[in-house]
């Protein structure tokens, strides 16, 4: 199964796993699993850095090297993601979550979070 990674999964498993749940720890550990993270992320993480946000304090070079590093494949933004956006419902307003939602609905990927809020969707949002 190929899994996206969110945000805020990504920090947690770099920094904080203890944050983590069991699941969340089980499914990234998982050998059989493809995992990736989106671009958008780092641009997410630089923006909300650059506004002093205490939960997004990580340097973005280092996490993408340590992504990379542990096998991580990143997943950049293309057009195609950007116009599902258009099909998309407007459960969420965050534009960097909904980004993330595109990509893996285009991608055919596994979404990955503990947004509850990004289940509203359902498939391919998967909880944890």
């Amino acid at each position: 199964m190929r899994l996206l990674v969110d945000t805020h999964l990504l920090l947690w498993a770099s920094g904080q796993p203890e944050r983590l749940s069991p699941l969340a720890r089980a499914l990234l550990s998982d050998p059989a699993h493809e995992l990736t993270y989106s671009s958008a992320s780092l641009w997410e993480i630089n923006i909300k850095l650059g506004l002093g946000r205490s939960d997004f304090h990580v340097d973005p070079r280092l996490l993408r090297r340590g992504l990379l590093a542990n096998g991580y494949r990143e997943v950049a933004v293309t057009g195609e993601h950007t116009l599902e956006l258009e099909v998309l419902p407007l459960h969420h307003r965050d534009p960097f979550d909904r980004m993330l939602l595109c990509q893996a609905r285009v991608e055919g990927s596994t979404l990955l979070t503990s947004d509850a809020t990004l289940g509203l969707y359902g498939e391919p949002v998967r909880l944890v």
